[in-house]
């Protein structure tokens, strides 16, 4: 297969968001607005530009395998993890499904909470039409259990920071949860804030996470650096 080539500017920026990288794995702090995989708008997905990045770099005939066993929605920056084989695909997905996978979030939030640091359970119901997840204290028909821990790590002016470890992998589970204790993501419209980021993105972001290796079988760590305003330090 012939991939197009990236051009000069974006294909250095794929290389520099790029986390980690071996045969098996590529790890790449995703940017706002980008794809996981392919949607109904039919704009190009990550995965397909990072198979024109490999091909390109390597000077690579013949396809490009890239999978996805770890999605992050549109509006979300972050980690986003890519299997380079079949085989590790098949494994993460394995232990991704085990719950074999530490993910930590970043959430910029319009209202400080209440207490300072908890777990929040619900239990989700997620609508189709509206592409939006609704939270219960109770079990309601076709409803999943969300768990998640938070923490505040620091008070702004008018926003908070809350370090987020999800416990469950539920749709929209952070944006839901956060929303429903009154905490509502800074630009994320759908979930009730005022107004919208000018970027069109929402203030999450996959911070950290940490999984075993498909293959070698070690631990492994990466951390993905915020973009955000400059009052948010690290």
């Amino acid at each position: 297969m012939i991939y197009k080539p990236l051009d000069k500017e974006y294909f250095d920026d794929i290389a520099q968001r790029i986390l980690y990288e071996d045969n098996h794995l590529l790890i790449i702090n995703k940017r706002v607005g980008e794809i996981i995989q392919g949607d109904k708008t039919g704009d190009e997905p990550l995965s397909e530009t990072l198979k024109r990045f490999i091909a390109q770099r390597d000077n690579k005939p013949g396809n490009v395998f890239m999978g996805v066993p770890h999605r992050l929605d549109r509006p979300v920056s972050g980690i986003a993890i890519f299997a380079k084989t079949s085989k590790s695909l098949e494994r993460l997905n394995e232990s991704f499904r085990e719950g074999h996978l530490k993910k930590i979030y970043w959430a910029l939030v319009c209202d400080k909470p209440s207490s300072e640091s908890g777990e929040l359970e619900h239990y989700m119901v997620r609508n189709e039409k509206q592409n939006k997840s609704y939270c219960y204290n109770h079990q309601k028909p076709n409803s999943k259990r969300a768990l998640l821990k938070y923490r505040l790590i620091k008070s702004f002016d008018r926003y908070h920071l809350l370090e987020v470890e999800l416990l469950t992998g539920r749709h929209h589970q952070i944006r839901a949860q956060l929303s429903t204790m009154g905490c509502v993501i800074k630009g994320d419209l759908k979930y009730g804030a005022a107004r919208s980021n000018r970027d069109g993105g929402i203030n999450l972001h996959s911070r950290s996470a940490t999984f075993i290796h498909p293959t070698k079988k070690e631990e492994i760590s990466v951390t993905a650096p915020v973009s955000w305003p400059p009052f948010i330090t690290e």
